[in-house]
């Protein structure tokens, strides 16, 4: 059953800040991740521990903000792209916490996030993004570190393939239909 993505306010009639807009953006890139992890599995890729399986959403939530912060450089100004990156990666950064408090215990999980997607942003940075998607090297450096995550051995040998052809394609249209949707 393919994964419903909330794009739409229940009263659209409502302003809304870019910190709102953010904060749903991050609830359904949240929601896409946790989808496309739980898919992996379901195509017999193999994760040998919870702590696995985060490291992979957290790298797709990585891979989603990247995405926003470059549809966003398309239509809003630098200082409020930048508000509304804030607000998504901490409503990501949210989510982490909570579901890694359930899993692990106490801990600073959503700094961890943070402190990732600071790093891999970086990594991202020289990368494009048309209306088409990302640029093979984007969705590359996904699929790369989402099969260093889960290694290499023979049960996962071709992750990152179904990570650059089929997860980070479907990812990159549901997450621009729904910022199209929430920026409106």
């Amino acid at each position: 059953m393919a994964l419903r993505i909330k794009s739409h306010w229940h009263d659209e009639d409502r302003e809304r800040s870019l910190e709102d807009i953010g904060g749903a953006l991050g609830i359904n890139a949240w929601r896409l991740a946790k989808d496309k992890a739980i898919n992996l599995h379901g195509e017999d890729f193999v994760y040998d521990s919870d702590e696995q399986r985060m490291a992979v959403i957290m790298e797709f939530l990585i891979f989603q903000v990247q995405i926003v912060d470059r549809l966003a450089y398309e239509v809003l100004s630098e200082q409020e792209r930048r508000r509304l990156i804030l607000a998504m990666a901490l409503s990501g950064a949210s989510q982490v916490q909570s579901n890694g408090v359930d899993l692990f215990g106490p801990g600073d999980h959503g700094k961890a996030f943070l402190d990732r997607l600071n790093q891999r942003a970086e990594d991202y940075s020289e990368f494009g993004l048309t209306q088409d998607g990302p640029s093979y090297p984007f969705t590359r450096l996904l699929g790369h570190e989402i099969q260093q995550i889960m290694g290499v051995g023979a049960q996962n040998r071709w992750v990152i393939d179904q990570v650059m052809d089929v997860d980070g394609p479907e990812i990159f249209k549901k997450l621009r239909r729904a910022f199209t949707d929430l920026i409106g």
